[in-house]
């Protein structure tokens, strides 16, 4: 992105398309959905221009699920980048000043080596008198007490470098949860979700075990949204996340795949028993009633349609999902509220 973009009247004409595209999407003018559609029209990254055309493609308004979403694959990264490098500069700073310390003792010790080495020569001297004798143990009660001070000093400056070091280290592993974390359910993201898939790929090739893949979509979500708001579709989404987390088994991973699209990972799992959790789920959440929680109004059911895909051997993550989506749509369009196996591989076919 050039700064002369950015300044001037071209700047001020940037700033009003891009408001006027928020608005032509009937999106909230916040930062975020600022700083996406300013990257988008100055082409500042072709991944992000890639993705943005492909929602526009499908003919339908873009929607702040797709929005949040786009923040979180092309932005969130880059906040959690700052902050590494600032933590990283904070560590840096602490190892130096501790690194300082075992210099300034390491002289002090080499002082005080000397000391005693002059004292041990002046020891072996016959001629040494009372008087001699007395400033040797003077010059070796100051040097003690010197170092006895240095070791001190030195052993407290570690101990605070220490503990400086384990906050910047509880820090990293906290701004590293966020930037995988979805905001809004508390499960993984979409970049938590891309990188585990692709580490349970090489462990299913890795180690011959099967791993499967659902992908679940929230029926008729936009009439949510527009019958009941955005906060009462928020407070679905989360209600699903919650389904998919509660049957989920402890090595799963359930991640937030995009507005209201939802991922589950399943690492040695074969296509009966993905298959049997993702119909546990679905029933589960269609037998709850949901209550609007600023008004206690009945929502009504909700109900979730899902796809379910069994890896094969030497297939790329992106076909895996394919196969997998190619499922869920299948499921949406033979009525919805129902889970559809994946049996194209012999594997599975035999399995189901």
């Amino acid at each position: 992105m050039l700064n002369n973009e950015l300044t001037g009247p071209a700047g001020v004409a940037l700033g009003h398309r891009t408001i006027d595209e928020i608005g032509r999407q009937e999106l909230a003018v916040s930062p975020q959905n600022y700083e996406v559609w300013l990257s988008y029209l100055t082409h500042s990254s072709p991944d992000l221009k890639q993705a943005i055309d492909a929602l526009l493609a499908l003919g339908r308004p873009i929607n702040s699920g797709d929005m949040e979403d786009l923040y979180e694959r092309f932005f969130s990264t880059t906040h959690l980048s700052t902050q590494v490098m600032e933590t990283g500069s904070r560590i840096a700073h602490e190892i130096a000043d501790a690194l300082d310390a075992l210099k300034k003792a390491g002289a002090t010790t080499e002082r005080y080596g000397v000391t005693l080495n002059t004292a041990a020569e002046s020891l072996r001297s016959a001629t040494l008198d009372d008087s001699a004798l007395k400033r040797l143990v003077t010059v070796l009660a100051s040097a003690t007490t010197e170092m006895s001070k240095q070791n001190s000093s030195l052993s407290t400056k570690l101990a605070q470098s220490s503990q400086e070091m384990e906050k910047l280290r509880t820090s990293l592993r906290q701004a590293r949860a966020e930037a995988l974390t979805d905001a809004l359910t508390g499960i993984a993201n979409r970049k938590l979700f891309d990188e585990t898939l692709r580490l349970r790929k090489e462990e299913a090739d890795n180690e011959h075990t099967d791993l499967c893949l659902v992908i679940a979509d929230i029926d008729h979500f936009k009439s949510f949204n527009d019958s009941w708001g955005h906060q009462t579709g928020d407070q679905v989404i989360r209600f699903v996340a919650s389904a998919l987390t509660k049957f989920a088994l402890p090595d799963h991973l359930v991640a937030r795949y995009g507005g209201e699209e939802f991922a589950v990972v399943m690492p040695r799992t074969t296509l009966t028993q993905a298959a049997r959790i993702a119909d546990q789920i679905r029933s589960a959440i269609e037998a709850k009633r949901l209550v609007r929680r600023s008004t206690n109004e009945t929502i009504g059911a909700v109900t979730v349609s899902f796809g379910v895909a069994l890896y094969a051997s030497g297939e790329t993550v992106n076909q895996l999902i394919a196969r997998a989506d190619e499922c869920l749509y299948l499921s949406k369009r033979n009525g919805r509220n129902r889970v559809t196996l994946d049996t194209t591989l012999p594997a599975a076919s035999d399995a189901a």
